[in-house]
């Protein structure tokens, strides 16, 4: 990726974290504004969003390019809002099983992203507005610490572990992870 990708990505990140909506979610607002002059989608923006000039400028932009509504991103819609904060905890945990093999699959669903191989041998759910659970089909392997048994948290998966912090996806759920991959294949 480039600077200029990287710089965007953050850009859209910020304004996510700081507006409650994702970047798709304002363009698609700014095209509902019945207007393509650009000065009266920033001023709209700036006033209503709330946002800057940059951001509104850049929403701006995105906006007059089609008259076709983006869709979501099903992963913005998952950590946009009061679960914002939690993105670049999924971020680290998707960049980490990524890692795992070019054969991973990122399948989002409405309520979590399943992970698959051959088959599902996890899920990432942000459950409330400061965790995200994991879920992993580990067959075999019983329950110890922080990896708990499911339940009847989610019938798909066979243990729970519960993420409050960046520090909380340490090298044991990282070592869980990758053996649930492992089994999947």
């Amino acid at each position: 990726m480039s600077t200029i990708d990287d710089a965007v990505a953050s850009m859209k990140k910020n304004l996510a974290e700081r507006t409650g909506k994702s970047f798709t979610a304002w363009v698609n607002i700014a095209r509902s504004l019945g207007t393509d002059k650009h000065s009266d989608i920033v001023s709209y923006l700036k006033t209503e969003g709330p946002m800057g000039h940059g951001y509104a400028n850049a929403v701006a932009l995105e906006a007059r390019k089609s008259g076709v509504i983006v869709d979501e991103d099903p992963v913005d819609l998952l950590y946009g809002g009061d679960k914002a904060s939690l993105r670049p905890l999924y971020d680290l945990i998707a960049t980490t099983v990524s890692a795992f093999g070019k054969d991973i699959e990122f399948a989002p669903k409405k309520t979590y992203i399943s992970l698959r191989r051959a088959k599902q041998f996890a899920l990432v759910q942000p459950s409330t507005a400061t965790r995200i659970d994991i879920g992993i089909n580990l067959k075999g392997v019983a329950p110890v610490g922080k990896l708990e048994a499911s339940g009847t948290w989610n019938g798909m998966v066979s243990h729970r572990v519960r993420l409050i912090t960046m520090a909380d996806f340490n090298k044991d759920v990282k070592n869980w992870l990758k053996q649930a991959y492992e089994q999947a294949g």
